[in-house]
């Protein structure tokens, strides 16, 4: 076998082969180098674009909202008032689209929408790529869309807020608007506790903005709002909204106005508010806003003051009889068939003419005469305090939005004419809030409550150093005397179509004349009938407050008559509901135990 020898290259070959090999070597580097030349290029441009090309170019980073619900709304015993949920806002990108002219022709059978109105609000916006067509969908409408996969039409969560109990306090709660914060009401007044912190998601997006990377220091998972409980309870609420109702239709009355106060812990249980529009009618009292929405009104009980007639004669009548102006059997000389003159020439009438009444009965009856005789024994400046301990003339900062102070006569323009007038409930303005308030005074050891709309867990939660000092109005004896006499009130006064057969009501009969609405003196045919009380007698719980705004006079117009059984009603409705024992023995009981005696 012959062994095959390899030739040696010759010297020219050899340089040649060099030649090529550096040459080859130095085109590899240099093609290595362009392409990390342009690869970081691309990354420059992606990452730091020349400030030319920034808004072509755009963002290689994507941010998406994450969604955080608004805290709920909750009544006293934690059911919920108003809540939040998450749905979804369609929009379309008509230069994303195939075609944008048929974009309203392929989506409106899906969502079930009028094709011509979709096309129109799509047609208005052509150089939009950002559409509205519904703010919020359906769950079945969701899933259309998503099986249809329409290019150009996309989808976007969005907060909805619901009322689960509809219209149900619907002027205290208020409402929220199209981004989600509070417009009126509570939801107003607690939009900065309850508004929650949108979480966010930022990312690295390829071509097709789908995440390449995700960074977890560039997730933020948000924050709920914080959840409020109201001291309103939603069962008495509907009692006091569906009573209330039924006596402003009952009386053709151009409105009311209820509250239900928890007199022990200054908690407002219910409030209401009614307004009552009649053909034919020159209405005094107005509210544009309300036509809008019931939310969007104004709440009377605080804002709008009235005359309170002789729902006022008890504040006076206690501070008189602590000062010792006059004695409970003390018999007064009030007239028997005609008005009694002061000692200035006023001529002060009566309702009902009895002859000469006690102090006790003064009250009872509700003696304008007496009630003036009294307030001449008393000095200006007494009677002036007297109105600052009950809280009249001042704020009571429950925390309900829009409240007023009402209208006190200043001590400049003080003078006798005033000081008969507000003895019986005249020349002065309160709010309801104002005198549930004062009212519970006699409900209690004589002090005012420190008033509050929310649980005193979530006040404590907000201001924990807030100190809710109560004020002494009266002292306890007094408080029993008053008190005693409001059950007179009930058993031989103007409260006797409002007695009770569950509960030991005490409680006092309002009628005003109506203010004109241009302010020149009062209407002499139109009233205002209001009624107040507390119950049970030896241990209250609740005071409950009525006034009928303007009732047709044909069908009555004194408090004790129109106002009385409303608050009866729902005194007996939210004790029995509240499990607060009756005090009073059922009539088949009492006739039992009577003949077993």
């Amino acid at each position: 076998m012959t062994e095959s020898r390899s030739l040696p290259i010759s010297e020219p070959r050899r340089l040649q082969a060099q030649r090529v090999a550096v040459w080859g070597n130095v085109f590899l580097i240099v093609v290595v180098i362009g392409m990390v030349g342009l690869l970081g290029r691309v990354v420059q441009l992606k990452l730091a674009p020349d400030s030319r090309l920034a808004a072509a170019v755009g963002s290689p980073m994507s941010t998406r909202k994450e969604m955080a619900s608004r805290g709920d709304l909750l009544d006293a015993a934690g059911r919920v008032i108003a809540t939040s949920t998450v749905a979804f806002r369609l929009f379309v990108d008509p230069e994303s689209a195939d075609d944008p002219t048929t974009l309203a022709l392929d989506l409106a059978p899906l969502i079930k929408t009028d094709l011509i109105e979709l096309d129109r609000k799509i047609a208005a916006r052509p150089n939009s790529r950002y559409v509205v067509v519904k703010d919020v969908l359906q769950d079945w409408q969701v899933e259309a869309i998503k099986k249809a996969r329409l290019k150009g039409v996309g989808m976007e969560p969005v907060l909805v807020r619901h009322y689960p109990h509809s219209d149900l306090a619907a002027g205290i709660v208020g409402k929220v608007g199209f981004s989600h914060d509070g417009l009126a009401g509570f939801e107003k007044v607690f939009d900065a506790p309850m508004t929650p912190t949108m979480g966010q998601l930022t990312f690295l997006r390829d071509v097709r903005r789908q995440a390449l990377w995700i960074d977890p220091q560039d997730y933020d998972p948000g924050k709920d709002g914080q959840d409020v409980r109201l001291s309103i309870d939603l069962v008495v609420q509907e009692i006091a909204e569906k009573r209330l109702r039924r006596a402003v239709e009952e009386f053709n009355a151009g409105g009311g106005r209820m509250i239900v106060m928890d007199c022990r812990t200054g908690g407002i249980l219910a409030m209401t508010d009614v307004l009552n529009y009649r053909p034919g009618w020159t209405e005094q009292i107005e509210d544009k806003f309300r036509e809008i929405h019931p939310s969007l009104g104004r709440n009377r009980c605080v804002a709008d003051p009235y005359e309170p007639g002789s729902t006022f004669k008890p504040f006076i009548w206690a501070v008189a009889t602590e000062l010792g102006k006059a004695r409970l059997d003390e018999e007064l000389q009030t007239p028997a068939h005609t008005g009694w003159r002061t000692s200035y020439g006023r001529m002060i009438h009566d309702a009902h003419y009895y002859g000469p009444m006690t102090w006790r009965m003064v009250l009872v009856k509700s003696l304008n005469s007496g009630m003036a005789m009294v307030a001449e024994r008393m000095s200006h400046r007494e009677m002036q305090e007297a109105l600052r301990r009950f809280g009249f003339g001042a704020k009571t900062n429950c925390g309900i939005p829009g409240e007023t102070a009402g209208i006190v006569t200043s001590p400049r323009k003080w003078g006798n004419y005033t000081q008969s007038s507000v003895a019986m409930g005249h020349e002065i303005a309160v709010t309801p809030l104002q005198m549930v308030r004062a009212f519970s005074a006699f409900c209690r050891d004589g002090t005012l409550p420190a008033m509050h709309v929310v649980s005193p867990q979530f006040a404590e939660s907000r201001s924990p150093n807030q100190l809710r000092i109560s004020r002494q109005a009266i002292p306890p004896a007094i408080v029993r005397t008053a008190r005693e006499a409001m059950r007179g009130v009930m058993e031989e006064g103007t409260g006797r179509l409002a007695q009770s057969e569950k509960y030991q009501m005490f409680g006092k009969s309002g009628t005003a004349e109506l203010p004109r609405k241009d302010r020149r003196g009062y209407h002499r045919d139109r009233y205002v009938a209001s009624f107040i009380a507390g119950a049970p007698f030896e241990e209250p719980h609740i005071v409950v407050l009525c006034v009928i705004d303007d009732p047709d006079k044909k069908k009555g117009h004194y408090g004790g008559a129109l106002a009385g059984p409303v608050v009866r009603d729902v005194i007996d409705e939210t004790l029995s509901y509240l499990g607060v024992a009756p005090d009073i023995a059922p009539k088949d009981e009492g006739k039992a135990l009577v003949s077993a005696e």
